[in-house]
């Protein structure tokens, strides 16, 4: 049941950071940035976001933007009255491109 909880609560953080997300004003997040997932901890002290970023030469100067930036996200995340508001740590996800090179893979395999 608790696992059900911090479910949903995964879930509603990641609706709520994407959306806020796009209102960061540094200007190095900026691009296409997607949240992918969110792992709370189970005392909802931490959540870990996994960001996904398209342009892979900006990823590490976005990573320091959104870093920098998690003080006003976690602000932005009261909405969701938790009864606490977890701290913020940025994971760049990179699944996407390791997909993305597993079909490659699998197409040269045809030939």
């Amino acid at each position: 049941m608790a696992n059900h909880r911090i479910g949903r609560i995964n879930e509603e953080i990641q609706r709520e950071l994407s959306a806020c997300i796009r209102t960061v004003k540094d200007p190095r997040v900026q691009g296409l940035v997607s949240v992918t997932a969110v792992e709370t901890t189970p005392d909802l002290r931490y959540a870990k976001v996994y960001v996904s970023i398209l342009e892979r030469e900006k990823a590490p100067e976005v990573m320091k933007g959104l870093k920098s930036a998690a003080g006003y996200l976690r602000r932005e995340l009261a909405v969701l009255a938790l009864r606490y508001t977890p701290e913020l740590v940025f994971v760049q996800d990179d699944s996407i491109d390791k997909g993305a090179h597993i079909l490659t893979l699998l197409e040269n395999l045809d030939k």
